[in-house]
């Protein structure tokens, strides 16, 4: 923006100053005179007006008057002028013809063409990017990438939490940049590139700028869809350009993000017309590792889509490191959520560890919003400090969603999402190896009209056949719950999620996990997959109908095992059941320690922050206002929802 400024700015000056210079030779050459015809300079001439004149080798003729105005005429070939002038007694002086009147002629006559041709150039120049080759309408060739000088990049390692090995894996390149003598003595060599792979959230794109602040280089900054336009070699025309510019300001980082949108394996689109990526593509391949050397160009990218990158993309010499940036582990967690709490004022009760704990799969983005949340929210209530209290509802609002308070329901409705609930949590408390019951809700929210939240105590990267098996029971929990109470004529539709995830499960015991003795341990399906994400358009068929039949056998067997097992445990707590629905609909919330009391038939201590003034909401149908379909919730892979 500065740029364009100071551009407009110099061709306004030199218009001004043109304009000066012509305005100058008109008044120079006009000077506001009286024009005489040469009949009337004659009578004035012979009646004694005229004082003296100036005659000029083009019969141009200038005078003053016996007044004091002056005059302009233009005489013809007249051999009596002079004696007619002498009689009259005019002063008579004679002046030839100058060069620079022809010269400013000329210029005068060009002015207006070479004017406009220099408003052409002007706004040329600014379509096409000015000097700096950047934002205009024509830059189609130029790159985009934006250059952060070192001192520009503010971001170091200690701003990095809960990834470690990835840090380590890092730090070395950052040694490299800053003392590359040390490597090159022992014939070691810079490396070129490094890929981070991670889930979306996890930190890659801070790491990469830590890596630039800690080795004090600049660092260029794109994305992997800024190489792609609609004109045919614009791609590649941008990664000649963008590495053009690295070399010169060598040794520099490249940060590409979501490099698979230029990436992907190459032959993976229909038709058989020119493909614009690929070309993109073939340039940055020959940009990272081709005849000319890059040296002190490091390219460092990053993506969530490892699977569908070119092969060539990924080999060493190019990307010569791939660093996985996974979601943090619990001591990760605690480790981001430190960082992000030093910049909230935090109340003493607040317990990080805690947090941590009950937030398995959580990014370092989501940990950072949930902090930002728990502010807001402490915000809104007018505190000074954000509490403990606040985190949780925090918490609750990202896993489970927001609280529609404003939509309530029918007592009958919401009777049955409370037994409906209670089915839930009482199985998964039972069955052996379940998640804990975190937290058992019939308030609105998003979709669903209740939620039942199971949080693991650790991490978990795998299960066991015994703990699929409780999970399908708890997902048919509420189910039988419904049927149990109020009749099998009276269930609702509000299973739908359940049952469809409950039979995804079963459906994976058998064809991937290879937990059906019937069938053995093979799997009988196949990573679905997209015709554009760089793979095989066909896909065929590996099951015969006959074993087809038997998978469906067995899926039913396993949801039939599970399902009886569920009944049979929600029969024989029918008391529970009634107590815990009658604790939801006084609560209409309630966590681990009142479910802890109902499941010992103790009574049944208050929710923290429950407040007995205000009524739980009652009396108007929700048939119109949501559907009531559950959502799964992804942070905690454990939540069942009505």
């Amino acid at each position: 923006m500065n740029d364009m400024f100071k551009n407009v700015l110099l061709w306004v000056v030199i218009a001004v100053v043109l304009m000066s210079v012509f305005n100058n030779f008109g008044s120079r050459t006009g000077q506001n005179n009286a024009a005489l015809s040469y009949s009337q300079f004659i009578d004035a001439v012979k009646s004694g007006q005229v004082q003296n004149v100036i005659l000029d080798d083009e019969n141009g003729i200038k005078g003053q008057l016996q007044s004091g105005e002056k005059f302009t005429s233009y005489a013809p070939n007249d051999p009596h002028l002079i004696d007619d002038l002498l009689a009259s007694g005019v002063e008579i002086k004679a002046q030839a013809a100058t060069e620079e009147s022809m010269l400013m002629q000329i210029f005068i006559s060009w002015f207006p063409m070479l004017l406009l041709i220099g408003v052409w150039v002007f706004f040329m120049r600014q379509m096409q990017g000015g000097a700096g080759g950047k934002g205009g309408p024509m830059s189609f060739g130029k790159s985009k990438a934006r250059m952060l000088e070192e001192d520009q990049v503010k971001v170091t390692f200690a701003d990095v939490a809960g990834c470690d090995e990835a840090k380590e894996e890092v730090e070395e390149m950052v040694d490299f940049l800053k003392d590359p003598a040390k490597y090159q003595k022992l014939g070691g060599k810079i490396p070129r590139g490094a890929l981070m792979v991670g889930p979306p959230g996890t930190g890659k794109t801070l790491l990469a700028r830590a890596i630039a602040g800690e080795a004090k280089v600049p660092f260029f900054t794109i994305s992997g869809s800024d190489f792609v336009e609609m004109f045919v070699g614009v791609g590649a025309s941008r990664v000649r350009d963008m590495f053009e510019q690295a070399k010169r300001h060598s040794p520099c980082i490249i940060f590409i993000d979501e490099i698979d949108a230029v990436g992907r394996q190459r032959g993976a689109g229909l038709g058989g017309g020119n493909d614009e990526r690929e070309q993109t593509l073939n340039q940055l391949l020959v940009e990272m590792d081709g005849f000319e050397g890059n040296e002190g160009v490091i390219v460092i990218a990053a993506t969530n889509r490892p699977d569908v990158l070119d092969a060539a993309l990924l080999r060493p010499g190019r990307f010569d490191r791939q660093v996985t940036v996974s979601l943090p582990d619990v001591k990760g967690r605690e480790r981001i959520l430190g960082v992000h709490m030093a910049k909230v004022p935090a109340a003493v009760d607040v317990q990080i560890k805690y947090i941590a704990q009950g937030t398995p799969g959580f990014s370092g983005a989501d940990l950072a919003n949930l902090v930002n949340e728990a502010a807001l929210y402490a915000a809104r209530m007018d505190k000074r400090m954000v509490s403990m209290f606040d985190l949780e509802k925090a918490k609750d609002k990202l896993i489970m969603g927001a609280e529609k308070r404003s939509m309530v329901m029918d007592p009958k409705e919401k009777k049955m999402t409370a037994y409906h609930e209670a089915g839930h949590a009482i199985v998964g408390k039972i069955v052996p190896e379940h998640d804990p019951v975190y937290k058992v809700s019939i308030m609105p929210r998003g979709r669903a009209l209740g939620v039942t939240m199971f949080l693991p105590e650790k991490d978990q990267y795998s299960a066991s056949k015994c703990k699929l098996d409780s999970m399908i029971s708890s997902l048919y929990g509420g189910r039988i719950a419904e049927a149990q109470i109020f009749g099998w004529e009276q269930v609702s539709t509000g299973a739908s999620n359940d049952i469809e995830r409950a039979t995804e499960l079963a459906r994976n015991m058998v064809t991937k996990w290879g937990f059906s003795q019937r069938l053995g341990p093979l799997a009988y399906s196949e990573e679905e997959g997209e015709v554009f994400l760089g793979r095989s358009v066909t896909q065929h068929k590996s099951v015969a109908d006959e074993t087809s039949h038997t998978i469906d056998e067995e899926i039913r067997s396993i949801i039939d095992k599970n399902y009886e097992r569920a009944e049979k445990i929600l029969k024989d707590n029918e008391d529970i059941l009634h107590t815990m629905s009658d604790a939801l609909m006084k609560y209409e919330t309630i966590d681990k320690d009142q479910i802890e009391d109902l499941m010992a038939r103790r009574p049944v201590r208050e929710p923290q922050g429950w407040d007995d003034t205000e009524p739980p909401n009652q009396g108007v149908k929700v048939e119109d206002a949501v559907e009531a379909k559950e959502t799964e919730t992804p942070k905690a892979n454990a939540a069942e929802q009505n």
